[in-house]
């Protein structure tokens, strides 16, 4: 374990444990931010809330191998860990913690957490056993750092679900916080996969948060659904998508499929494929919402 301008740098679970027992005594509140590095503003917005909101903060960086479905999606998985200590180093986060593979998942490793429900379709449909990857790893690393709370993007919406569910069904002692989704000037949400896109596909990934905010709005106007959703998904190829995983409007607060204007929450999720690299979004619907007593 290392301190550089007073943020330690964590690698085994021993060390972390240490300096959070430490301030456990002290009766401070511990909050964490899990990532994958390639860190940007989205994930630096989610360290100036955990700052607000908790007396110490955690950021972990590790890329999960048993999240991903493809091995070459791993490879170019962007990692800049110096990099993005010193972002951390600045944001005044008080933990790096940088596990290895073999700290994560030692010899012998056996035990896979699955979330059913929340986890089929959308993502989960076009990647499969990545939500297990997700689960398992993010209750390590929150029991690791006995996290009291934990502070995750709307970016990753479906993520968000799995994450809560699996913190109720398991009793785990920490709350799960939501943070908005961060955008670059031109809409397009804030992403590490982004680095990945050439100058030119980089341009055309604007249309992605164009195309879901003017489907939305139709569909809030009540246009009809499954006609709005078709009219979006062709505007994405002609944008230059090669492919779209999905595009679907679902009902924020379970997931549910919804095919009708929405009169409860209900957010417009998509997943498409530009310049091989694979962009999520999703925007609210503003419906309007029929209050129930």
């Amino acid at each position: 374990m290392t301190t550089t301008a007073h943020m330690t740098i964590a690698h085994t679970v021993h060390d972390l444990r240490t300096r959070v027992m430490q301030w456990k005594r002290d009766g401070l509140r511990v909050g964490m931010v899990p990532t994958m590095g390639a860190l940007h503003d989205g994930h630096l917005s989610l360290v100036r809330a955990a700052r607000a909101a908790c007396d110490r903060v955690v950021v972990s960086i590790f890329v999960n191998p048993t999240q991903f479905d493809d091995a070459s999606d791993l490879a170019a998985y962007p990692r800049t860990v110096e990099a993005d200590a010193a972002l951390l180093r600045t944001a005044g986060v008080d933990v790096l913690y940088a596990p290895d593979a073999a700290q994560m998942y030692p010899p012998g490793f056996a035990t896979t957490i699955s979330v059913r429900g929340v986890s089929e379709g959308l993502c989960g449909g076009a990647r499969p056993g990545h939500f297990d990857g997700v689960a398992t790893v993010v209750c390590k690393l929150l029991m690791q750092a006995l996290a009291d709370r934990a502070f995750f993007g709307e970016k990753d919406f479906q993520q968000v679900h799995v994450v809560r569910r699996m913190v109720t069904d398991l009793n785990l002692p920490v709350e799960i916080v939501t943070c908005p989704t961060r955008r670059e000037e031109d809409g397009l949400a804030m992403s590490s996969r982004n680095r990945r896109l050439s100058p030119d596909a980089r341009t055309r990934a604007r249309a992605l948060p164009q195309v879901l905010a003017h489907c939305a709005e139709r569909i809030a106007a009540g246009h009809d659904v499954a006609d709005a959703l078709r009219q979006a998904h062709a505007a994405l190829l002609s944008a230059g998508f090669a492919s779209v995983d999905y595009l679907e409007l679902r009902d924020a607060r379970d997931l549910a499929p919804m095919t009708q204007t929405p009169t409860t929450p209900a957010r417009l999720l998509a997943a498409a494929w530009l310049d091989s690299v694979r962009l999520i979004d999703g925007v609210d619907v503003a419906a309007d919402i029929q209050e129930t007593v």
